[in-house]
């Protein structure tokens, strides 16, 4: 399954959570995939796609970031699979 992640950094915001990235890697637990991200021009909020299979892992990882990021954790679907989904009610 896929989730949109948002996160909105904390004060002190970007730099740290970069930082944290950098010297310890993303601290997902097994079986929680990163699969892409963007980052707005202000660095306050970064939207990532991830995958799983069972989303409690999302409480393990987010716990490990608690300190600098707020998180919302929204599953989605492609665009291919939510045609796939309502095309009979069209």
């Amino acid at each position: 399954m896929l989730y949109m992640v948002i996160e909105r950094f904390k004060t002190p915001g970007a730099l740290e959570v970069y930082r944290r990235a950098r010297d310890e890697g993303r601290l997902m637990p097994d079986g929680l995939e990163y699969v892409s991200s963007w980052v707005d021009l202000g660095f306050t909020t970064c939207f990532q796609l991830m995958k799983t299979e069972n989303e409690v892992l999302f409480e393990t990882w987010a716990s490990r970031w608690q300190d600098l990021v707020e998180f919302e954790i929204i599953p989605v679907q492609t665009s291919a699979e939510a045609m796939e989904v309502i095309a009979s009610r069209l």
